[in-house]
């Protein structure tokens, strides 16, 4: 019998790479290789950009958000497949309790988040200490009632998901499905709330990519910040449809539990942007 056949008959299903990796290795896939290309063609996407501004442009202006537009589907596509194939399409088959191995994935996973975030935050003190902070184009009402209106709608979604983790732990189907739909529609409300604020700062302020070091610094880790976000939101509403699904119960919940490591790990970072960035430029600490 080959390794594909043995894959077949161990998981009932047929991923794409199997032929290709010896035996003992007969859950590799495509679908993170697709996931990763499109995540890279993030920051191809925003190089290409920065290229094409200015009156010595490299490429077209517009090569930039075509392939950040492109890069978001090819995202998108391989986050689902890598999820449904992992996690979602034998999910009645598998044997209740939690999967450590998940946890442990996310909480290696959220280290590296850390490190990159980190890297960012780095980049911001250094600019401010080192003394490249002057004229610093810094709009009027910079930490304004949006700010402070997004930030209290992203706690609030934090409290949603906790509590909607604690009734489906209790048994509270009903309270469960709630409380993730609000979690859900509050993130969206996040997201808006960003774009907004991208175009009034853009459109209004004069703010752009490029613009100098204050521009950098915002637009990278609001925008980092952002892209996490709009992930977690696709995250939790794949929960949300696999919890009305019926595929969740207060025995089987791991994938609940990691998504809400992950939010509440947005959530904090958001927290120290809006303290460190906004309120750091504003006060000019």
């Amino acid at each position: 019998m080959s390794v594909a056949d043995d894959s077949t008959d161990d998981h009932g299903h047929h991923l794409p790479a199997v032929e290709d990796w010896p035996k003992g290795f007969g859950e590799a896939s495509w679908w993170p290789f697709v996931t990763a290309l499109g995540a890279s063609g993030f920051y191809i996407g925003a190089a290409l950009y920065v290229l094409g501004q200015g009156s010595s442009e490299l490429v077209g202006p517009t090569v930039g958000p075509a392939v950040l537009v492109g890069s978001t589907f090819v995202f998108l596509a391989g986050l689902y497949g890598w999820v449904y194939h992992a996690f979602v399409k034998h999910f009645w088959s598998r044997e209740t309790g939690e999967n450590k191995a998940l946890r442990w994935g996310m909480i290696l996973f959220l280290g590296t988040e850390i490190a990159t975030f980190g890297a960012g935050f780095v980049y911001y003190f250094f600019i401010r200490v080192g003394g490249k902070w002057a004229g610093a184009n810094v709009p009027e009402g910079f930490l304004g009632a949006l700010v402070i209106a997004n930030t209290v709608i992203l706690v609030i979604s934090s409290f949603t998901l906790h509590y909607a983790h604690v009734a489906l732990r209790n048994n509270n189907r009903s309270r469960f499905l709630g409380l993730l739909v609000t979690t859900l529609v509050l993130g969206a409300v996040f997201i808006a709330g960003q774009i907004y604020e991208y175009y009034e700062f853009i459109v209004h302020e004069g703010l752009t990519f490029s613009g100098g070091v204050f521009e950098s610094a915002f637009f990278g880790l609001t925008g980092l910040h952002g892209l996490h976000v709009s992930l977690g939101a696709v995250l939790i509403g794949i929960v949300t449809w696999r919890a009305f699904k019926g595929q969740y119960s207060a025995e089987r919940h791991t994938s609940v539990s990691t998504v809400s490591m992950y939010w509440h790990f947005v959530d904090a970072v958001w927290i120290f942007l809006v303290v460190v960035l906004y309120a750091g430029a504003v006060i000019n600490i």
